[in-house]
């Protein structure tokens, strides 16, 4: 598909891209695309290994754990 783009073309599209947004906005967006990449690669390798690891509800407030334990109760009772 991209095999008959020649380098001379290639140039010729950065050049207009260039002049289009200036070197200021393209060096922003390169450097909040590369600090959007890190945070990725960052929160891949912190997610944790076990995919049936109790780290959610840990991370639970108490309110949230009786709220949800509520839920789970009236779900109960409404089954009955």
């Amino acid at each position: 598909m991209f095999g008959n783009i020649s380098i001379w073309q290639l140039l010729i599209v950065l050049a207009i891209i260039v002049l289009l947004f200036g070197t200021k906005k393209l060096r922003g967006i390169g450097s909040d695309l590369g600090s959007a990449v890190k945070g990725f690669r960052n929160s891949i390798k912190d997610e944790p290994q076990d995919a049936d690891d109790s780290t959610p509800n840990a991370q639970l407030s108490d309110k949230a754990k009786a709220d949800s334990a509520k839920t789970t109760e009236s779900v109960n009772k409404d089954k009955v």
